[in-house]
């Protein structure tokens, strides 16, 4: 029997995702979080097979909860499903160690498919995300700007989006204020802009995040 974890912020996708897998033989979903911090400590505690992780949720999110999950428990395996499908946010998450990324647009028996591949030792990526990732190789040229910036640098950005101030990334993180900061002006250097509504922008214009998500943030 393969368990699963389902981790996102809104209970109605939840529910979606438990009901699609609730009547298919050797799935079981035996958790919830509604954060990637309760999903890190959920994990601590319990054992699972399969973590289907959103991104973009209140506190520390999917990337930094997928690195701390795997830190502590190397056989977990996480599935990263969000909305986010551009470059170059699902290269970064694998390279965090993440097994799978599916688009919130998958197809049920998508989902199904990744579970059972993930579990087997395959890793799994969506037909959609993989060809955008293979592209982004034959012509690099494609590639956005934030193609430059680093895991800490990207998860520090969403932050940033959802209107977080340094101080409160700062605590959500366990760093300083001051290194917070350098985050951010080096973001601004290799970005060339000049403070958090041009990232903002930039984060909207590229896909990572979506004007609709920042409404709902609160």
């Amino acid at each position: 029997m393969i368990s699963v974890l389902l981790v996102d912020d809104h209970e109605l996708v939840r529910a979606g995702i438990r009901r699609i897998l609730e009547d298919v033989k050797g799935i079981k979903v035996v958790g919830e979080a509604q954060t990637g911090e309760d999903a890190v400590k959920w994990c601590r505690s319990n054992n699972v097979d399969i973590v289907l992780m959103d991104m973009n949720m209140p506190g520390i999110g999917g990337l930094e909860a997928t690195r701390k999950i795997l830190r502590y428990s190397p056989d977990i395996k996480v599935i990263m499903l969000t909305i986010h499908t551009e470059n170059p946010l699902p290269a970064k998450v694998m390279q965090a160690g993440a097994s799978g990324y599916l688009s919130k647009g998958a197809a049920p028996q998508e989902v199904i498919n990744a579970i059972r591949a993930i579990a087997s030792g395959q890793r799994y990526i969506g037909a959609d995300i993989a060809r955008q990732m293979a592209l982004s190789q034959l012509e690099p040229e494609a590639d956005t700007p934030l193609s430059s910036l680093s895991e800490r640098e990207l998860q520090i950005m969403l932050m940033i989006t959802k209107g977080l101030k340094v101080n409160e990334i700062a605590e959500t993180l366990n760093l300083s204020p001051k290194t917070v900061n350098s985050y951010r002006y080096r973001m601004f250097s290799k970005l060339n802009i000049s403070g958090d509504v041009e990232l903002t922008h930039l984060a909207i214009r590229h896909g990572i995040v979506t004007s609709e998500k920042l409404l709902n943030s609160d």
